[in-house]
């Protein structure tokens, strides 16, 4: 046999030798392998829970029979853990069984059972319990809590880009874990496999789904078409033109991202209020509002529902009874106060010859790619028809959208309508994406350390357990906060506070969801950093020479938000849509 193989054989040889003593060495503790016939088999498992009931993973289970150490393991995500281990007679009638359970930001808790005292059966010996963990608000408590404040003020005074924040303190978070939390366990904060498990696929991939069918379909020049409809409706009356353009952003919204419908419409609304010799923003301005209402009224249309939706379950058709005949009492309201404001200004729009501005707008806006639209159009209907019959397939609605974009991008790539590389690189938001992902992360790190536990009970407090108070509470904190600071965090960190408020207050069933999405989506109309619709809007606006203060959209925007939100606490408190 050659030399060379001969070294190489024997280095295998070599590597898997010590790789079976590591793996020896690191295995469970236990007792030999080989027990005598009159050994008697112990079998312990249970469930590590938290106080609010919710399983604990990754907490360490050591088992003692005396002071010998004969088992250690970890829980599973779902806080479950089992460990079998033998004993002899004498160790039977003599010994202690004791369980350690400890795991960073949690008190220890041991267990002392008497083998003895365990129900039995032939050779085995059973013990079956849940076992609670109750917190304590260590330096991994403090620690993730000041990162995540300081991303929050981050992103709320935007002194970095909200993508940068969130994941700068995701980063920070894991590798003080992985080091000061390597030497004393007691700062370690998260886990790499507890952070990746954290990011909900099914919100990132629906959102890639969306954006690369809107990337596609904004192609085909739909979107300006429709303007020039209603205007081409509306026959010179600005005020009808107003309210038909409201509606027709509501509905689109509810079904497209915001900051794209609004980016498609912006341009043509500011064109026609210039023919007219109208300040742009006052119809922007109706039109950013009536945006973000419309993307409350489904699952997808709002990111904050895509949230709510994916952590509770909840599905597009729940969605839409929940919450559409809100918005569209909202949109009512939303046409009765743009009268009131703007009526007066909407009035003295000068039209010189309706007939001949048409003409030009037709000639303008015109359909580029019927085909790719109807092919879009189509696939669009067909993937809205899946989340509308989700309950009939149990299928994530991320799976249907998923499937609507690489069946629509297949047909506009073969038939040479779009670029690839244009629409990777342009039309799906990466940063957005990885904005989630990071978020996430965020989100399951406070989790773990127990802070969202302490706001919980503190709500459950100061709401005594009733359901109106939580409701009208959630409600209110949710629009307030969304007002001033991105919704998108604000509302990650609620799902699990609300999540555990459902289950322990009569009455709540979905109503304390509903009352977040309708707090975290209409909040973001009180300023113009409310929501991302609102600052692109008002950027375009500005780029055109058309300027708003931070007061001044506040002024009139304000007095709506609030009203919608007085109409939704006598919704949820009368309807109580399940």
């Amino acid at each position: 046999m050659d030399k060379r193989w001969r070294i190489t054989i024997f280095t295998v040889f070599i590597f898997l030798f010590l790789t079976s003593l590591s793996l020896a060495e690191h295995g469970h503790v236990g007792p030999p392998k080989h027990p005598s016939k009159d050994a008697i088999y112990v079998n312990l498992a249970g469930i590590i829970k938290n106080t609010h009931g919710e399983p604990v993973g990754e907490a360490e289970v050591k088992v003692f029979l005396g002071k010998k150490q004969v088992d250690e393991l970890e829980t599973a995500e779902n806080g479950k853990f089992l460990s079998r281990f033998f004993i002899s007679p004498i160790e039977l009638e003599h010994s202690i069984i004791k369980l350690e359970i400890s795991k960073p930001s949690y008190k220890t808790e041991i267990l002392n059972l008497k083998p003895k005292s365990l129900a039995q059966r032939n050779k085995n010996i059973y013990f079956s319990g849940d076992i609670v963990l109750k917190r304590i608000l260590g330096p991994a408590f403090w620690i993730s809590t000041a990162v995540f404040f300081i991303v929050y003020v981050i992103i709320g005074f935007e002194l970095l880009h909200r993508t940068i924040a969130a994941m700068l303190g995701a980063a920070t978070m894991l590798i003080l874990s992985y080091t000061i939390g390597t030497l004393n366990p007691q700062y370690h904060i998260l886990t790499y496999e507890a952070a990746i498990a954290s990011i909900d696929m099914n919100v990132i991939f629906l959102l890639m789904g969306m954006m690369i069918i809107i990337g596609v379909l904004k192609h085909t020049g739909v979107f300006q078409w429709c303007a020039y409809k209603s205007y081409s409706l509306a026959r010179g009356n600005f005020f009808l033109l107003a309210t038909i353009l409201m509606f027709f952003t509501a509905f689109t919204s509810s079904f497209l991202d915001n900051v794209t419908t609004m980016l498609l419409l912006t341009g043509v609304a500011i064109e026609i209020c210039l023919a007219l010799e109208i300040n742009p923003l006052h119809l922007l301005i109706p039109l950013v509002m009536a945006s973000n209402i419309g993307g409350t009224a489904t699952l997808i249309g709002d990111p904050p529902n895509i949230l709510i939706g994916s952590y509770a379950g909840l599905s597009f058709v729940k969605f839409v009874e929940a919450l559409a005949p809100i918005c569209l009492i909202s949109m009512v309201a939303l046409v009765v106060y743009t009268k009131l404001i703007w009526g007066k200004e909407f009035a003295r729009a000068k039209v010189d010859n309706v007939e001949e501005y048409i003409g030009e707008l037709k000639e303008k806006y015109k359909i580029t790619d019927s085909k790719l639209l109807a092919y879009g159009g189509g696939i669009l209907a067909f993937v809205i028809f899946l989340f509308l019959t989700e309950s009939i397939w149990h299928m994530e609605v991320c799976i249907a959208a998923l499937f609507g974009a690489a069946l629509l991008v297949t047909i506009a790539v073969v038939q040479d309508k779009i670029d690839l590389i244009e629409l990777i690189e342009k039309d799906i938001e990466w940063p957005t994406l990885m904005f989630f992902i990071f978020l996430f992360m965020l989100v399951s790190a406070v989790d773990s350390t127990g802070l969202l536990d302490l706001v919980a009970d503190w709500i459950l407090k100061l709401s005594k357990g009733n359901f109106v108070a939580a409701c009208t509470f959630i409600l209110w904190v949710a629009a307030i906060m969304s007002a001033f600071i991105d919704n998108i965090p604000f509302t990650a960190t609620m799902l699990p506070i609300v999540g555990y408020l459902t289950t322990v207050i009569p009455e709540a069933h979905s109503t304390l969801w509903w009352a977040l999405a309708l707090g975290a989506c209409f909040g973001g109309n009180g300023t113009i950093i409310g929501a991302s619709a609102n600052v692109v809007t008002i950027g375009i606006a500005e780029s055109k020479g058309f300027r708003t203060t931070f007061g001044e959209f506040m002024k009139v925007a304000f007095p709506y938000m609030i009203l919608t939100i007085i109409i939704s606490e006598a919704w949820l408190l009368i309807v109580r849509p399940g």
